[in-house]
């Protein structure tokens, strides 16, 4: 079978590292070597992964003056690790696979694969970093994307690779589902009342997930209470009938508190593991159209433009006037997408045949 080692930037909370540990974890159990390389430090991962017999190695890069460094190390590991498959993740990570790829000895008998997370990132922030990748894209076997939207993007700004497969992120519907004695626990926890609306929101603070919209929104909802959960929540200003957790472990306990997921990311997003997460957990979905959004959601929820707070406030106002019979139907509505179309496992399918294929095919 064979071995895959894995490179990306960090290995802390966000969608694409958690994406890489449980893919990881899944391809280890069914005989498919792993080995995971953190360029910056082990991250809330690395534990877990080491316990399910993934190594992990953090290189420690933390400044431009140490990176150039860490190819020659990286090259160093893979010629020890002798993987059959160099699989970059994310922009930084695809560019130190590829150098690292490109110095070590027997490339002729290994492949090459990138990993694009996010779709119209901000060229303010990205444009360099995008444009490299762009220029060295037809280096890798193949580019893996996991929204279509990442997908047209990236083909628009150059990208030109051998081969590119679209495959989405998976949920573990077992993780994330409805639970009514959890809801009841967590609302007691939080001074809930039972019969309140609830709208989360699970995100850090960063331009891209645009807070400032899904506050807006809520300022003008005073019937329905918003939790904020996510990196510097606490330090936003709120309006009354919001509050903010800050970083949470226990997501899947606070979605059960909750009765729509709303998102309203202004770009980036590819495939968006909150928005699925959420819908697994039984909660109706008001999102913004980013990325693979409306992919993801179909007809179960709403989905508004970005950067509007005034058709959020309506799409939110909306779905909490069905009542509490009307939103857990098309809340179990929205979990039969997920289960049918995006689990774990169906996504664990897709990269053990990727990984598996004696041959490419062109990319059409």
């Amino acid at each position: 079978m064979p071995g895959i080692l894995h490179v990306i930037t960090g290995l802390g909370a966000g969608g694409a590292e958690t994406m890489l540990a449980q893919l990881a974890t899944g391809l280890q159990a069914r005989g498919l070597p792993q080995y995971v390389v953190s360029l910056k430090g082990r991250g809330v991962h690395a534990d877990a992964l080491e316990a399910a017999a993934v190594p992990v190695k953090a290189l420690g890069v933390s400044s431009l003056i140490n990176a150039p460094l860490a190819k020659f190390r990286l090259a160093r590991l893979m010629r020890a690790v002798r993987p059959d498959i160099v699989q970059g993740w994310m922009y930084h990570g695809n560019l130190a696979a590829t150098a690292a790829h490109c110095l070590c000895p027997g490339r002729a008998n290994r492949r090459l694969y990138w990993n694009i997370r996010a779709s119209n990132m901000d060229d303010k922030r990205y444009r360099s970093i995008i444009n490299w990748n762009a220029r060295l894209s037809a280096w890798p076997d193949l580019v893996v994307v996991n929204s279509v939207a990442g997908r047209d993007f990236h083909l628009a700004r150059g990208f030109h690779p051998r081969r590119m497969e679209v495959v989405p992120n998976g949920i573990d519907t077992e993780k994330f589902k409805p639970d009514a004695n959890v809801r009841a626990e967590v609302r007691k926890e939080l001074g809930i009342a039972e019969d309140a609306v609830v709208a989360i929101h699970v995100a850090r603070v960063d331009p891209m997930k645009d807070h400032a919209t899904f506050l807006s929104a809520m300022a003008e909802l005073p019937h329905i209470k918003g939790v904020l959960v996510g990196t510097q929540t606490k330090q936003l200003a709120l309006p009354e009938n919001v509050r903010a957790l800050g970083l949470r472990d226990d997501v899947t306990r606070l979605h059960q508190a909750a009765d729509i997921f709303v998102s309203s990311s202004a770009f980036g997003e590819g495939f968006s593991n909150a928005i699925a997460e959420g819908m697994a957990s039984g909660l109706v979905a008001v999102v913004t159209d980013v990325g693979d959004a409306r992919l993801i959601v179909g007809s179960t929820g709403q989905v508004v433009p970005p950067r509007t707070p005034d058709a959020l406030r309506n799409a939110i106002r909306e779905q909490a006037n069905l009542g509490s019979a009307g939103l857990r139907k098309h809340g179990l509505e929205a979990r039969a997408r997920i289960v049918e179309r995006f689990t774990l496992t169906q996504i664990i399918d897709a990269y053990a045949r990727i990984y598996t294929a004696d041959t490419t095919e062109s990319y059409d």
